[in-house]
């Protein structure tokens, strides 16, 4: 059991010096002048994770046989283990294009999250999560919704005096996203009566949908800390 423990110390820490790494290699002159020793470092550290995978895949084997695999695999951290190494093996076995491969590069700030594999509060946060994923679904279809029926609006208002802004609904998708959010980064906005008046009121509804998921989220949390207290 001691062992066990130290084992999770030490990959815990090893994610810790991959984000710093990760981190670190960003900057050009560092990169130029140790990019071998953070290439030999990821290798080692692939081969640990990938280690760490292959014996908690057996261990739930042994566990629960079949069931105990997928139970794992398709856990939250078992997606996140996975992700974690993955892209290393599609860069190195499948041929990609390099963009493609940079993008993947940023999965390893998912090593980060398995610190939270034995945290009770992140735990408790992930089932707070799982307890209203429906609400949640049901938000972001909402939203997708709002967001096609704004991009469309906004583009009959705004394609004859913007056409090169608005030139389609696909355009006018940013422009309704960003409002919704209520970012507003002030690159694309309208300029007649209609899409002024129009965007005013998306903007008001933009704040409704985004005070729905986290009303939910803080609801089902403080529930979930409800629970475990009174268990306790």
């Amino acid at each position: 059991m001691k062992v066990h423990k130290l084992i999770e110390k030490f990959i815990y820490l090893l994610i810790v010096v991959n984000v710093l790494a990760m981190i670190l290699e960003s900057h050009l002159n560092i990169r130029l002048r140790y990019g071998g020793f953070f290439s030999i470092f990821e290798l080692i550290s692939i081969v640990i994770f990938s280690l760490e995978y292959s014996y908690r895949v057996v261990y739930n084997y042994k566990i629960s046989g079949k069931k105990g695999i997928s139970s794992y695999v398709f856990s939250f951290f078992g997606m996140i283990d996975l992700i974690s190494i993955l892209p290393f093996y599609l860069g190195n076995i499948i041929s990609l294009d390099g963009r493609f491969i940079r993008i993947l590069r940023l999965f390893r700030l998912t090593r980060i999250f398995k610190l939270g594999r034995n945290n009770s509060s992140f735990k408790l946060f992930i089932k707070a999560l799982s307890a209203v994923k429906n609400e949640l679904l049901f938000t972001l279809f909402l939203s997708i919704i709002i967001i096609l029926f704004s991009a469309s609006a906004i583009y009959y208002l705004e394609y004859e005096s913007q056409p090169e802004k608005f030139s389609s609904i696909t355009e006018a998708i940013w422009w309704a996203t960003i409002s919704l959010a209520t970012v507003g980064y002030g690159d694309v906005y309208p300029i007649t009566v209609g899409g002024r008046v129009f965007a005013t009121v998306i903007s008001l509804v933009g704040i409704g949908i985004v005070a729905i998921p986290t009303g939910v989220i803080s609801a089902s949390f403080v529930e979930q800390i409800n629970k475990k207290k009174n268990k306790n």
